[in-house]
């Protein structure tokens, strides 16, 4: 099946998705998104029926609210949407209707205003200003996704999603706090090789010691967790590490070919780095050995996940 998305959001793991689903078991009961953004793992795991209940949180209060449209009142943003696109048959310069959109949005957070800003702004990065004003410009280039394609996407993520969903507008760390041994948490946070203390996606960034001792206190309960934090361009590495302690094994995504790179005419790659939590590590480790005897002892033979098998050993 083809994975829905209803919208662009820059940083999103839509890519990435199938290879950190490697290291996520078949079966969850609860799989917890302290970061959602686009909530795009949560929805690739729905599309394979891998957890029973699901928690989208994102503390960008109108990002939380419009996800929550999308899961439990498909119909109500999809008509919203369409009333609110343009199209270039339109009397309406569509530069000044985007513009006129976007200050009723920065007047009122309606998300509903927020869901064509993401679609038609540039590269769907969302950027505030310090004031907490969205201020990103429009894309010149095309009009948005178009209301038949924005309805389809948003009604197919409402059927994934939709009664064993909960969507909230909270701190990460009081998301954490409330996680049960039961869950796996995946956590995207503003990254601090770009965003440092202050992220333009939720008016602030997030405190490196405040996220490692958030991750020191999932540790001491043992929550099952991964973490996409920073990478590099090249040779380039973005932010801090996590810290030794942790205990937590570091995979190498790669992201393609930087766009900004081919640009200036070099073959740089985007790294993205994965860090798993040891308990969940371990189980998976346990998994695909278990997987591997399996299919020695029947004459079976599966393709298993290489980055995983090769991170094994």
């Amino acid at each position: 099946m083809k994975i829905p998305q209803p919208f662009q959001y820059q940083g999103s793991k839509r890519g990435l998705a199938p290879a950190i689903l490697q290291y996520i078991p078949l079966h969850v009961r609860r799989i917890v998104e302290p970061f959602a953004g686009s909530a795009a793992l949560s929805i690739a795991c729905a599309v394979e029926n891998r957890a029973e209940e699901y928690w989208l949180n994102d503390h960008n209060k109108p990002l939380a609210l419009l996800l929550n449209l999308i899961v439990n009142q498909p119909e109500t943003i999809a008509d919203a949407y369409r009333k609110i696109w343009r199209n270039e048959d339109d009397d309406c310069d569509t530069l000044e209707h985007y513009y006129r959109i976007r200050e009723d949005f920065n007047r009122t957070n309606d998300p509903k205003f927020l869901l064509y800003l993401l679609a038609r702004c540039v590269k769907g990065s969302v950027r505030y200003n310090s004031e907490g004003l969205f201020n990103q410009s429009p894309d010149k280039r095309r009009l948005g996704t178009r209301p038949a394609t924005m309805r389809d996407n948003i009604i197919s993520v409402s059927m994934l999603l939709r009664g064993k969903t909960v969507v909230t507008g909270q701190d990460y760390r009081d998301v954490l706090a409330n996680c049960r041994e039961t869950d796996i948490v995946y956590m995207d946070p503003p990254y601090q090789g770009v965003c440092g203390e202050r992220d333009a996606r939720y008016f602030s960034g997030i405190s490196h010691d405040d996220f490692v001792a958030a991750l020191d206190g999932l540790n001491e309960r043992g929550i099952r967790y991964l973490i996409s934090y920073d990478g590099r361009l090249g040779t380039q590495t973005y932010g801090e590490p996590l810290p030794d302690y942790l205990d937590l094994t570091l995979v190498e995504l790669e992201a393609g070919r930087s766009s900004q790179a081919t640009l200036l005419g070099r073959a740089e790659t985007t790294v993205e780095s994965l860090y798993i939590s040891r308990p969940l590590f371990e189980e998976m480790k346990h998994i695909h050995h278990a997987s591997q005897t399996a299919d020695a002892g029947t004459g079976i033979k599966q393709k298993h996940p290489r980055s995983f098998a090769s991170i094994c050993g």
